[in-house]
């Protein structure tokens, strides 16, 4: 990305704060010439003190010169204080507001992409954080140094040069001679040290995604002694960026002793070609601290082009991943513009495939009928493709082939938000909010009332133990157990009142007594709506209505408990298979005897 186009990319989160802008530009025009008044006044003492001792005048008279040139100055300096502040304060502001605009902009915007962009390798948790972080520093970093650093610098530059012209038009030239110099030499700087940065950039983006993965993984890496292990993963990452940040400070430091001569160089030239003018009667002596502040009033700028580069190169290198996630609308989530009065639950798969995109084939040509006010149950080994089912039917992956109707309307045309509304989905550990028990239950409606969410709590069967609570529905959430959050769940589900519920693994981690509490809450919500099941709990499979067996990824059985079993075939196994494990035989004993 060039500088260009990273401007015109930062250009519409800047123009809501036109005023902001206009306010700092004047306050840095107002700086700028402020700068100068050093300078003229330096030259003026020079002067006036030479000429009072050529001409041996009363010391009054120099008395009189330094009560002037001391109320210039002050006066002088009190103005350019409050210019100062404001300009900061300006440019700081603007910088914030542009900062929270970036932040909340990229938020709203990954929130509308599909479920294959957070499960791509390249979006990994760590990386995408980092690339947000670091784009959002960098970017804001640039506004703050344009507005605070960068305009007061070269405003300050422009105007000096200006003035030296006026004086001398050959100082001038000597004096802005050194500026293109010193630019090349700052632009093969950036180049050299852009290479580094990108490699930077991925080394940081790894470290982060391995600390999150080292902390999501820590009871693993505990109890099988793998922590010499990733520690050492961790430290070839750390030394791989200590290689790359040395050989980014040995650059610059090279460039660095570059500029600084070339700087002096030209210092050296404006003292001496001012001091042949001054010996040659065409200036005064003035006219050599004259120069040499105005010189310096130039050359500041370019001491911070280093510095400047660096914040320019960062932002370039990192907004291009920046923007890459802020306009990635190929990843927006499709909807359709359907939106029905009701749904009423009738659900047809034809011909459906589907690949994971990373190539996964997770579905081949899957045909089914979900009836209305009925429970299916997808059975199936692990892989067969019953989760992927439930991520088709609610929209989170589109099918490769095939359609999926939804009461006889293709599920593609349907309004993706207004079909959500009416799908309900409770996983095998389902995500409990940081807030209290009240406000997890709310998430199913914000507009729900104290009452309402007792009402849905009592449906679930974890009201009384709420109530238990020191703090009641105020207590912390993620303190219950896992039982204890699975029915917070189901709770929301009572107070969104869904149409259709998938169920997938909803007992699946839980020790038997709170299974078979999460039963009632299940029994409970299933009736009157279409509910889609995938489990491994006998109880719950010779429950549903239909069963649908799957294995690797196509539909191999239909029917019902009593119709598979006689058939003994796919379904005979798989069931036979889970009563074995459950040692049914001596569970019976003990029940009989």
């Amino acid at each position: 990305m060039t500088l260009f186009e990273l401007l015109k990319k930062i250009k519409p989160f800047v123009q809501p704060y036109n005023k902001l802008v206009v306010a700092t530009l004047a306050l840095t025009a107002v700086g700028s010439f402020a700068v100068q008044i050093n300078a003229l006044i330096l030259r003026y003492t020079v002067d006036n003190i030479s000429r009072i001792m050529v001409n041996k005048e009363p010391l009054s008279t120099g008395f009189h010169l330094l009560t002037f040139i001391s109320v210039v100055l002050l006066s002088k300096e009190i103005i350019y204080a409050f210019i100062q502040f404001g300009q900061k304060y300006y440019g700081e502001k603007l910088r914030i507001y542009i900062s929270r605009d970036f932040s909340q902009a990229i938020v709203e915007k990954i929130l509308t992409y599909r479920m294959a962009f957070y499960t791509s390798e390249v979006n990994e948790s760590g990386k995408l954080q980092t690339r947000i972080d670091m784009g959002i520093s960098s970017l804001t970093r640039l506004v703050q140094n344009f507005f605070i650093d960068i305009m007061p610098l070269f405003a300050n530059a422009i105007v000096a040069l200006v003035f030296i012209f006026m004086a001398n038009i050959y100082i001038g030239l000597v004096s802005l001679a050194i500026v293109p110099i010193y630019f090349y030499v700052s632009q093969l700087q950036a180049n050299k040290l852009k290479g580094f940065r990108r490699q930077m950039r991925s080394y940081r983006e790894s470290k982060n995604n391995g600390l999150i993965s080292l902390i999501d993984s820590i009871t693993v890496i505990k109890s099988f002694v793998r922590e010499p292990m990733e520690a050492d993963k961790h430290q070839k990452i750390q030394y791989d960026m200590t290689e790359n940040q040395l050989s980014t400070r040995k650059t610059s430091f090279l460039f660095d002793a570059i500029k600084n001569f070339l700087e002096q160089f030209g210092l050296v030239a404006v003292i001496l070609l001012t001091a042949y003018f001054v010996l040659k009667g065409d200036m005064t002596i003035g006219a050599i601290m004259f120069h040499i502040l105005l010189f310096n009033n130039v050359t500041a700028p370019i001491r911070q082009l280093h510095r400047i580069y660096d914040e320019i190169n960062d932002a370039m290198i990192y907004s291009e991943s920046f923007f890459e996630i802020l306009e990635a609308d190929e990843e927006a989530e499709t909807t359709g513009a359907y939106i029905p009065e009701k749904i009423h639950g009738l659900i047809e798969l034809k011909d459906v495939s589907f690949d994971y995109p990373n190539g996964t084939k997770a579905l081949k040509n899957i045909n089914m009928t979900i009836h209305p006010n009925q429970t299916t149950a997808l059975v199936g080994l692990s892989g067969a493709g019953k989760s992927t089912v439930i991520n088709l039917l609610d929209k989170f992956y589109q099918p490769t082939r095939g359609t999926i109707f939804l009461d006889g309307i293709d599920l593609a045309d349907y309004n993706t938000k207004e079909l959500r509304k009416n799908i309900g989905l409770v996983l095998q550990k389902n995500h409990i909010f940081k807030g209290s028990i009240e406000e997890n239950i709310q998430y199913g409606n914000p507009e729900a009332t104290h009452e309402a969410i007792m009402d849905a709590a009592k449906k679930a069967y974890i009201h009384e133990q709420i109530m238990d609570l020191p703090k009641a529905y105020q207590s912390d959430a993620r303190l219950l157990s896992g039982g204890q959050q699975q029915r917070i769940a189901i709770a929301r589900l009572f107070l969104k009142d869904p149409a259709i519920i998938f169920l997938d693994e909803p007992t699946a981690s839980l020790d038997a007594i709170a299974t078979e509490q999460i039963k009632k809450s299940l029994d409970a919500i299933k009736e009157n709506r279409t509910v889609i099941i995938v489990s491994h709990s006998i109880s719950q499979i010779i429950d549903a209505d239909s069963i649908v067996v799957m294995e690797k990824g196509e539909v191999v059985e239909t029917g019902t408990h009593e119709e598979l079993y006689e058939k003994k075939n796919t379904y005979f196994t798989i069931f036979s298979a889970m009563a074995n494990s459950l040692n049914l035989d001596k569970i019976t004993q003990s029940l009989n005897s």
